[in-house]
């Protein structure tokens, strides 16, 4: 039923599941993995538009939000979301947008000389957050060390499947979690065993 390739829902959500175990550091994760990619768009928001449009002609009535490069990240997100699973990629691509819109209004109101600093300390608490819990709880690196790009990308919607499978229960088809829990036991496994060779 998975994917395949790009696109293969478990072996993504299983790389990083093997780097998220333990419960504390998988709250904090919850807490501070979306407001990164919001406060990103925010910085986001001032980069030159590809194309703004009239809202003088009521075609686009809220005037703040500029197709720029924050548009594009949102876009991007999105889609690769909703290529993953429909129903919770389409969730996340609708909390893409809704951060997008809530960046844009937020930055749009701030101006750069105070969004900048917003950023950056949003940034700041929510990265020292993130690495306490993998070296103080997890007691293993960041995903993003051995995969940027993978990490980047699957994180928010990893935070937003842990939540809808402890709220409803939900997995994309039957057997997802079960798989992927095979797929993250064999990938610890073989971390274990490289850990104790460089050991001995």
């Amino acid at each position: 039923m998975g994917g395949t390739g790009l696109l293969d829902l478990e072996r993504h959500f299983a790389f990083y599941g093997a780097y998220h175990g333990n419960p504390i550091n998988i709250l904090i994760h919850t807490l501070f993995v979306w407001p990164i990619f919001f406060t990103s768009l925010v910085l986001l928001y001032f980069t030159p538009a590809f194309y703004a449009p009239p809202s003088q002609f009521g075609v686009f009535p809220l005037g703040f939000l500029v197709l720029n490069f924050g548009f594009l990240l949102a876009l991007v997100y999105a889609v690769f979301y909703v290529a993953f699973d429909k129903k919770a990629g389409s969730l996340a691509a609708l909390l893409c947008f809704l951060c997008w819109v809530g960046a844009s209004l937020l930055a749009n109101r701030l101006g750069f000389s105070l969004a900048w600093k917003v950023v950056l300390a949003a940034q700041l608490i929510c990265w020292t957050g993130q690495f306490i819990g993998h070296g103080v709880f997890e007691k293993r690196a960041p995903a993003l060390l051995d995969n940027l790009l993978q990490a980047f990308l699957m994180a928010p919607f990893f935070v937003l499947l842990e939540v809808l499978q402890t709220l409803v229960g939900y997995e994309p088809y039957p057997g997802f979690h079960a798989s992927v829990k095979a797929k993250i036991d064999a990938e610890l496994e073989e971390w274990q065993s490289k850990k104790q060779k460089k050991i001995s």
